[in-house]
């Protein structure tokens, strides 16, 4: 049954708005150098989100990050793609919230 709900909840997703917004938005990036400006855009996001995890904020990087993010923020395609990948990370996180907060997980650090 819970099962039955969560395959639901997924057809749900996949109907909704921001989930087509973000299917569109994926299939106008065309451009090769787009695509890999991108890909690299998520590699250093993950560098970043690990060296802040660590403890070690690396300057250098966070400023490499941020001008390619300029840099994509120009570009039409790219720029509407990152703000579907956001919109839909942010209903997803919305959601695994909730179901984490109805079953008393505590997605904090433990004191």
């Amino acid at each position: 049954m819970v099962y039955d709900k969560a395959n639901e909840l997924a057809r749900e997703i996949k109907e909704s708005p921001e989930y087509k917004r973000f299917c569109a938005a994926r299939e106008n990036i065309r451009d090769d150098m787009t695509k890999n400006l991108l890909k690299e855009y998520k590699s250093l996001q993950l560098k970043a989100q690990a060296a802040i995890v660590g403890g070690a904020e690396d300057g250098e990087l966070m400023e490499k990050l941020q001008k390619l993010g300029e840099l994509l923020q120009m570009d039409r395609a790219a720029s509407e793609y990152l703000i579907a990948e956001y919109m839909l990370g942010r209903m997803v996180g919305d959601i695994y919230k909730i179901l984490a907060d109805a079953v008393g997980l505590d997605l904090g650090i433990p004191e």
